[in-house]
């Protein structure tokens, strides 16, 4: 299974859109994007306010100690650690995740956990049947 993350407004929160095998499913909101194209991460990361390294990256589905549940986990994102997909409204609602929403304003995405819940079963199912899930931001 491919999500596609496509980037659309940029500011102080990222808002773009995802896509499941190329259909529509939900808006993104992201930390801002201060990738410097040819700079290593640690010249460009501030922590626990900047979106992630443009790429195509793995999803699990692993238990997070911090929201105790299940939620999708992307691996090995450059300089970044325990990147998930869950729901949230607002830039400080992530610390490098990616938020998802039904609805979404310049700095804000909405009906967060129905977007999320939708999503998610979506990504359960394709594990569940021995997909391999990955996601690319762009």
């Amino acid at each position: 299974m491919k999500l596609r993350l496509e980037r659309q407004i940029f500011g102080d929160a990222t808002i773009g859109e995802l896509l499941v095998e190329g259909m529509d499913e939900c808006y993104s909101l992201e930390d801002q994007v201060r990738e410097v194209e040819g700079q290593p991460v640690e010249t460009w990361k501030q922590a626990g306010t900047t979106a992630i390294p443009k790429g195509t990256y793995n999803v699990v589905v692993t238990y997070s100690n911090r929201f105790k549940r299940d939620l999708p986990l992307l691996e090995n994102v450059p300089g970044f650690s325990g990147v998930r997909l869950h729901s949230g409204n607002t830039a400080t609602d992530t610390e490098g995740c990616i938020l998802v929403g039904r609805t979404h304003t310049d700095k804000a995405v909405g009906e967060s956990r129905v977007a999320f819940n939708a999503l998610f079963e979506k990504i359960e199912q394709g594990l569940q049947d021995g997909d391999h899930v990955t996601i690319e931001i762009v």
